[in-house]
Parts: C-alpha cells; structure tokens; sequence
C-alpha cells in the first residue's frame, strides 16, 4: 500500500518523497497505483491553497493567480501540459493514426500544439482568478482530484494505441475495477466532504463524462489511448471544473 500510493506520488508530482522511484515499478504496481490518483490531487491542491494564501498576502489577485499557475506546473514536472500540446499536434494532424501518432512521439512541439497549450494556460489562469472568493479554497482543493482521478476513469478499458505500448502500457494494460473504485471512493469522498454531496456528485459525473467522451473521439482518431491523452484529460477536465464548479454551485444553492 505505502509503496502503491509513493508511485502515484513520484509519478504526478515531481517532490521526492520515500525510496519507492529507486526500484522499477512492475506494469501491475503502476497500474494499482492509480488507485491513490485522488489522494495525491488533494495534496497537490493543500499545495495550491497554501501558496494562494500567502501570495494574497502581499500581491494582487492576478498575479496570485498567475503565482498559483506556476506552482501547479513547476510542481507536476509540466507533465500534463506536455500530453496536451502533443495531443493538439496529433489531433491536428491529418493522415492515418499511425501518422497522427508519429507527430506525437516528435519530441518538438508544432505551432498547433504550441498556441493550444498558450490558450489552455490562458483558461487556468482565468478560471484561477475568477474562483469566488467564498468557495475558493474548495475549489483550488477539489480541482486536482477530479482531474487525477479522471485519468483513472479514462484508463479502464482502454487500450493502448501503440502496437509497441509506451509510457501509458502499464496503467492500460493492468488496471482492475478495484483501482477505479477506490479512485472513485477517494474522489468521492473528498470532493463531497469539501463541496457537498449535491454539487460533488454533478463534478463527478461531469468529469467522468468528459474522460470518457476523450476515450471516444482519441480512440477514434489515433486508435487508442497513449499517455499524452491521459495528460491532456487532466488538462481539460481540470479547465472544465474551474469554469463549471462556480455555476453549479451557484445553482446548488438556490
């Protein structure tokens, strides 16, 4: 179980933390750790709301704002913003999936994914600032969660789009039920204590509706899922709560 979760850990964030990342993990280990996905996003949003609470201190709301952005990418290695510009490339590449493919493995980024990652970082920023004041802490908590355990959702039941795998193999390969559900119970579990179960539940579905609608159209388009689609789910999941979470808590209220 410490070993399970200290590979989620060193996997999402880039903090050592135990001795765990010495020892190569087996494709099974990789995959079980998805199960802490959830627990780990909590973590990193303490980390988020910490910094939010001691640059407010002192600076102006948008560069907070901006402040947090940064510590969110230095913290998870740019990880998953590298699997969502190699996804852009890939999605805007026209030719076969293996063609589409290629473009992602290229450890360049074309001037597609490049002016899709500026925008999405755009939206982050946005959706940072503008989080109601009242309900800002939960939010900044509760957005990692559902954006890591949407990769878990994601994962199950899908396959790899490599015929050779990748970095996602093991996670596709050898994920169980069990893992999605107790990713789920963690997520579940976290972000109705924090938020409610009403306006909890509605976020869960939203990102699981949103992970499995990328499965569909990525596996469609490249022939499977690889790991840059996983990172770019968390991306878009995660922009999707920002803009979301404030409105159905609105509507949860009244």
């Amino acid at each position: 179980m410490i070993r399970s979760s200290l590979l989620a850990w060193h996997f999402l964030t880039i903090i050592p933390l135990g001795k765990s990342s010495e020892l190569p993990p087996a494709s099974r280990e990789l995959a079980s750790s998805m199960q802490w996905y959830p627990a780990v996003g909590l973590v990193i949003g303490g980390i988020l709301c910490a910094g939010d609470a001691v640059f407010g201190m002192v600076l102006t709301p948008d560069v907070t704002a901006l402040l947090v952005l940064c510590v969110l990418v230095v913290l998870t290695g740019g990880l998953h913003q590298d699997g969502l510009a190699d996804t852009i490339d890939g999605l805007g590449k026209r030719g076969s999936p293996a063609e589409r493919l290629a473009v992602m493995k290229d450890g360049s980024i074309g001037a597609l994914g490049a002016t899709g990652l500026i925008l999405v970082l755009g939206l982050r920023f946005a959706g940072i600032l503008h989080l109601p004041s009242p309900e800002r802490t939960g939010l900044l908590l509760c957005m990692p969660v559902i954006g890591k355990w949407a990769m878990v959702v994601s994962t199950f039941g899908s396959s790899h789009a490599r015929a050779g795998g990748g970095l996602a193999s093991g996670f596709l390969n050898d994920i169980r039920l069990r893992d999605v559900l107790w990713a789920t119970v963690w997520a579940g579990v976290f972000v109705w204590a924090i938020l409610g179960w009403q306006a909890g539940g509605l976020l869960l579905g939203l990102g699981a509706v949103t992970a499995r609608g990328m499965v569909y159209v990525c596996s469609r388009v490249f022939g499977g899922m690889t790991g840059d689609v996983l990172g770019a789910i968390n991306e878009i999941t995660e922009i999707l709560f920002l803009f979301a979470a404030p409105l159905i808590l609105m509507l949860v209220v009244f």
